[in-house]
């Protein structure tokens, strides 16, 4: 992703005013971050639902009141002054920030609890980065990047190493999201 401006800070809303033109963008501390809406390969896409799919599984046996699985590049304003927002491919949201998001909210307020990015053959490891190092200091307690060409997942989570997970490991998503396990293999089963 491209830097656009690099010396001014830009806020959400005036991103938002920007023209609808086909162009990706995202803050991250104010700076605006520009690149061609990224074009999604089957496999970004099977992995995306299969992966949703098992979240969603895991939510319904959660009880009231449960938070949210939204996916789709979901807008989140991370944190403010400098704004972080970006768009992610799948996230579990917690009930306090659902309830504290009006309805029709263009993006929710606060970092989700898990964030998952499905990497596209485009991403760059230093756009990657960026993008984890965000979500780690804006207070996200879970990143899965998952990598459908390689059929891993590299999870990180706040003050230790990221750790790779392959189709014979399982991802657990505690202490924050008691009782998901996600068998790596069933995110990419054909």
């Amino acid at each position: 992703m491209a830097a656009v401006a690099p010396s001014s800070i830009m806020t959400t809303e005036e991103m938002l005013a920007l023209p609808e033109d086909g162009i990706d963008r995202e803050l991250i501390r104010g700076e605006l971050r520009e690149r061609p809406m990224t074009k999604r390969n089957r496999w970004h896409s099977r992995s995306t639902i299969r992966l949703g799919y098992l979240l969603e599984e895991w939510l319904e046996r959660q009880p009231e009141p449960r938070g949210e699985v939204v996916g789709g590049e979901a807008g989140f304003r991370l944190r403010r002054d400098p704004d972080t927002t970006v768009g992610i491919d799948l996230a579990y949201v917690s009930a306090e920030v659902v309830a504290s998001t009006p309805e029709h909210a263009v993006f929710f307020e606060g970092p989700p609890i898990l964030a998952v990015e499905i990497l596209s053959p485009s991403d760059r490891h230093e756009d990657v980065s960026v993008k984890v190092r965000a979500y780690l200091d804006s207070g996200v307690a879970l990143i899965w990047l998952v990598d459908p060409d390689f059929r891993t997942v590299r999870v990180h989570r706040p003050g230790a190493p990221p750790e790779l997970f392959n189709e014979l490991q399982e991802l657990s998503g505690e202490p924050h999201l008691p009782g998901l396990r996600v068998p790596v293999a069933r995110i990419f089963r054909i």
